[in-house]
């Protein structure tokens, strides 16, 4: 049992399995990029359906970018930029990355594929990462999770802070988010080779 799963009520046999595999993060890390690469490979482009891709695969990576340079994991709590309007502003940026790798693709097979993984890894992300906070920073975060929605953000509500201080160095040496942003971008340009 890992550590993420360690206060679950406890599962055996298959259960058991697929909630290891649900809550495993670097799993869920890998085969998102993957997925990615995958929709590449496989793409067979619709020029109008790229260029409405285009949009929001940059939106997602200026999303993870701009999350990147808040989150000191497990140290501070992150509520302003982008973690002012979700809490989990990487998750949100992630879900516009690959489904705009599904549509680039041409390929309508893409979307379920790209829905299956969110479902299966997503909301046990969440919950974990929810708890973790919770345990790490108390009322802090109660407050702060109570009223910011986990992944898209609301059209009302409180104001929000989107100052801070964001940081290159924390995008980059933490995060790699920089690197990161430009392997997908290159990835994402190759399926213009195809059209």
């Amino acid at each position: 049992m890992s550590h993420r799963t360690e206060p679950l009520p406890p599962l055996t046999g298959l259960p058991h399995i697929i909630r290891e595999m649900r809550y495993h993060e670097a799993s869920r890390q890998w085969l998102g990029f993957i997925l990615c690469i995958i929709f590449v490979v496989v793409a067979e482009p619709v020029a109008w359906a790229v260029y409405v891709s285009t949009p929001i695969v940059v939106l997602g990576v200026c999303v993870r970018l701009w999350a990147s340079g808040f989150i000191m994991k497990n140290k501070e709590l992150a509520t302003n930029g982008p973690y002012a309007l979700v809490r989990h502003p990487l998750y949100t940026g992630n879900i516009l990355i690959v489904y705009a790798f599904a549509g680039a693709s041409g390929l309508w097979w893409t979307f379920i594929v790209a829905t299956l993984f969110f479902v299966f890894y997503y909301p046990p992300a969440i919950e974990y990462e929810d708890r973790k906070l919770s345990k790490i920073f108390g009322d802090t975060w109660q407050d702060f999770g109570n009223n910011t929605p986990a992944l898209m953000p609301s059209l009302g509500g409180r104001d929000r802070d989107l100052s801070g201080n964001w940081s290159l160095k924390t995008s980059m040496v933490a995060n790699y988010e920089p690197v990161i942003a430009v392997l997908l971008l290159a990835a994402f340009f190759y399926i213009y080779a195809g059209l």
